[in-house]
């Protein structure tokens, strides 16, 4: 394994670990939704501008920050899939938005052969079917309590990501990186109308900021670190993600999800780690 392969894996183990703070963080902030949105918002989208600013730095300015239809267009649909993403994590368990979001390839998968009839592969179908069965009985698990509704939420959240996947291959032009940063500055801008911000405690201000900065570098360690690996193994090594946010559930919140979740989620960590390991 060369250097720059090194590098490249632990940058993208990096970024799963910063992201995967996300469930933790959202449910440390007091503040509701909306405002956590606007802070993240604010903070991670100026610190990804000042990331496409820098590494576009051979170029004309006005070049580096030219989004385009398209490009506004995949900031819209990034918007609404982070804002159910943070919402989510509101009105459900941790681990079970964690196990939702994993099975985002698959329903990438399933809209890429629907809108571009791409070709899906029988592995791919296999796993895809064991996915959608562990979300059955992480979702089954929640019905009669609060947590079914943040379920709902977290599957629409994930369909929206698997969009975002698709159009970034439909769109392969477009800055994705920085409709990253726009689709944040559109939630700073949107949650602003709806809520107060400014209306929150001091311990809040401290989360929200580590919140906007996490997201941040995330975007930017998983950039960085894909451009130095093959896709098939930074996908492999970004499913991370998933345990890595169930056990710092667990470690610092003391978040246990019930029984129908963790073997939900067995089942999806597994199609998603074998499908993960065979492709790469």
């Amino acid at each position: 394994m060369s250097e720059a392969h090194l590098l490249g894996v632990l940058l993208v183990i990096a970024s799963a670990l910063v992201f995967s703070l996300s469930g933790v963080l959202t449910k440390t902030i007091e503040a509701d939704a909306w405002t956590i949105a606007c802070w993240r918002g604010l903070l991670g989208g100026l610190l990804i501008a000042a990331y496409v600013a820098w590494s576009g730095r051979q170029r004309p300015l006005r070049e580096s920050f030219r989004l385009g239809r398209r490009g506004w267009l995949l900031a819209t649909v990034g918007s609404l899939a982070s804002l159910a993403f943070i919402f989510s994590f509101k009105l459900t368990y941790i681990a079970n938005v964690a196990v939702i979001y994993a099975t985002a390839p698959f329903m990438a998968a399933a809209l890429g052969w629907w809108l571009m009839r791409e070709r899906v592969e029988w592995r791919t179908l296999v796993a895809g079917g064991f996915s959608v069965l562990g979300v059955l009985i992480v979702v089954a698990g929640g019905l009669g309590s609060g947590s079914i509704g943040g379920d709902a939420v977290a599957v629409a959240m994930t369909l929206g990501n698997a969009l975002y996947i698709v159009l970034i291959r439909l769109f392969r032009d477009s800055p994705v990186v920085l409709a990253g940063a726009a689709s944040a500055l559109q939630l700073f801008v949107v949650s602003w109308l709806v809520v107060d911000p400014l209306a929150v405690s001091d311990r809040d201000v401290l989360f929200l900021a580590l919140f906007g900065t996490c997201f941040a570098v995330a975007v930017v360690l998983w950039t960085e670190g894909t451009r130095m690996i093959p896709a098939a193994e930074a996908g492999l090594l970004g499913s991370a993600e998933t345990p890595f946010a169930i056990l710092l559930a667990w470690l610092l919140l003391a978040e246990l999800p019930p029984a129908a979740s963790l073997i939900g989620g067995g089942i999806v960590l597994a199609a998603v780690f074998t499908h993960a390991a065979r492709s790469a």
